[in-house]
């Protein structure tokens, strides 16, 4: 492997990091993986040469895609998340002594194990708790033969291209949608707007007629370069984007967990869209 790792995800602006040292580097039965070290970033995930998490920043992350919808529910017990093998999202779902089931659907059970041994940082223990429900299987075909109600859908995706792809779809929203409780939320990964515009706006096109709430909310994430990235927000229940601040302090005290990023104060501000957004998701 090169010193250094070229990232080309975008046509026009690649991106390059240091490789430290290399902890795995060959290709599973779906996908090339890559997990090296760097000196910023810590350990990195690569899933063919798109970087996909890196120890210093995944908090960011995954307790937004986590935590805010968990909050804004309010009463969350059972989860599904689509995707997310690093179990990253498995672990800060899991803190929430509240959420009795987490189901976990991923393609590739090459990431799991080697996130366990090599990103420990980011899973810890996660794998072993007795509320997860593990399923290796192709998310798109597993919601589509779902039958069950979920307080909240995550889809921890990689990017619409190879393997993602499937989970960009009108077909696979709408069977979410299905399997969920009536006050449920989907929430999803929908890459950086600046440069992934049609990805948020693809998303948002499919959400509209098949939610009473779609939008989007923001977190930056150092790692994902061209600004803040977009988390899709679709649920019939109106108004739990714009829960009170005093609520989800309540709630956030009650839960007794220690967050990097999130706060209920970034919570409400998630919201709030710069303008070019605005228009993505109008």
């Amino acid at each position: 492997m090169k010193d250094w790792v070229t990232e080309e995800l975008h046509a026009d602006i690649h991106s390059s990091f240091r490789v430290k040292k290399v902890l795995f580097d060959n290709k599973t039965e779906h996908q090339n993986l890559v997990i090296y070290e760097n000196e910023i970033y810590g350990r990195v995930m690569a899933l063919d040469g798109v970087t996909q998490i890196t120890e210093r920043d995944e908090f960011i992350y995954h307790e937004m895609l986590a935590h805010l919808p968990i909050f804004a529910h309010g009463a969350v017990k059972k989860v599904l998340i689509v995707g997310g093998g690093d179990g990253g999202m498995l672990e800060e779902v899991l803190k929430h002594q509240t959420v009795e089931k987490v189901t976990m659907v991923e393609l590739d059970r090459t990431v799991i194990e080697l996130s366990k041994k090599h990103l420990p940082m980011i899973c810890g223990n996660a794998f072993e708790d007795p509320r997860l429900d593990l399923v290796i299987k192709d998310g798109c075909l597993f919601m589509k033969e779902c039958s069950e109600q979920y307080d909240l859908i995550i889809v921890d995706s990689t990017d619409p291209i190879g393997p993602g792809e499937v989970l960009f779809t009108d077909n696979f929203y709408t069977d979410c949608k299905s399997c969920l409780e009536e006050s449920g939320i989907l929430v999803t990964q929908n890459g950086v707007p600046f440069l992934q515009a049609d990805e948020l706006k693809s998303t948002l096109t499919f959400f509209k007629p098949i939610f009473a709430e779609a939008t989007c909310y923001l977190a930056t994430v150092p790692t994902y370069v061209g600004g803040p990235m977009a988390f899709g927000w679709g649920t019939d229940q109106k108004g739990l984007k714009d829960i009170s601040l005093d609520q989800l302090e309540a709630r956030y005290k009650t839960a007794a967990i220690e967050t990097k990023y999130y706060t209920p104060e970034i919570h409400r501000a998630a919201f709030a869209l710069p303008g070019y957004v605005q228009k993505l998701v109008a």
